[in-house]
């Protein structure tokens, strides 16, 4: 039978399909419309089935802000290929679903893929584009987080992305702006030294001993020497205490007590796909 241009175009707006998968879908429906709509779904799952043991490790690292600069979410959105990574088609999709975490703020990773887009379920959606593309796709990481200010960098080409909350509301945008990118170039382990697990502090105490051991420093000597390497690792590992990327002569917690007095940072949440 022949199928009219115009079901094709109505087709692939409802499931973003290419044209030609449109047009077969329709021609195997024998023109029934929610048929065809049922078929490139079926068409994602069977690419899902026959993909699950793919590794997904390319993808996007996307985060947005509300309307208030409340609240802020990052997802990340894998797929098989760099050359997927990079469709706009996939990108859309990727921005579609953070506007929904953004809006509605789930409250995990699980909670978010059964909120709807489009008026599908995320989940299934996320299925039916494996169809529409023709790899693996996975919805993979989510996270949220408020403050009284709320900042969102991705950095250029998508795989790396941060989101920073700060105690004031009131700051300098290019503030805010240049504490995410601090976080996105230097990737903080915490906000402050007190904020450093324990586990992490014995860790890293371990290390320095045994270092100088190896160093031949004297065994009366190596708590102190330990202890001191522990300051230059909170130096260069906590976000309040690093060199400032753009003037290495001041700290983060100096540059912002220089934009306001008592302006910190309470949270902040970073990831990044194998750069």
């Amino acid at each position: 039978m022949q199928i009219k241009a115009v079901d094709v175009a109505k087709l692939r707006k409802v499931t973003g399909a290419g044209m030609m998968d449109c047009k077969k879908a329709l021609q195997e429906a024998e023109g029934d419309f929610n048929k065809a709509i049922e078929i490139i779904r079926e068409k994602g799952k069977a690419i899902a089935n026959k993909r699950a043991d793919r590794e997904a490790t390319e993808g996007v690292v996307i985060s947005k802000v509300d309307d208030n600069a409340k609240t802020g979410a990052m997802i990340v959105l894998n797929c098989e290929t760099d050359f997927v990574a990079k469709n706009e088609d996939f990108i859309a999709f990727a921005q579609s679903i953070l506007g929904v975490a953004v809006n509605e703020t789930p409250k995990d990773l699980n909670a978010l893929k059964e909120l709807k887009i489009d008026g599908k379920i995320i989940a299934d959606a996320v299925v039916e584009q494996m169809g529409i593309i023709g790899e693996k796709i996975d919805l993979s990481y989510y996270e949220k987080i408020t403050a009284e200010n709320v900042v969102a960098y991705i950095h250029q080409g998508n795989r790396l992305s941060t989101i920073v909350g700060f105690n004031k509301s009131d700051i300098e945008k290019q503030v805010a702006k240049d504490v995410a990118m601090q976080v996105a170039a230097m990737d903080p382990i915490s906000i402050d030294k007190d904020d450093v697990s324990q586990d992490v502090v014995d860790e890293e105490l371990k290390i320095a001993r045994e270092k100088a051991r190896l160093e031949g420093k004297p065994e009366n000597m190596l708590d102190k020497i330990a202890m001191g390497r522990l300051g230059k690792f909170f130096k260069e590992s906590t976000l309040l205490n690093q060199a400032f990327i753009k003037d290495s002569k001041k700290s983060v917690k100096q540059y912002l007590q220089e934009s306001k007095n008592d302006l910190t940072v309470t949270v902040f949440k970073r990831f990044t796909l194998n750069i």
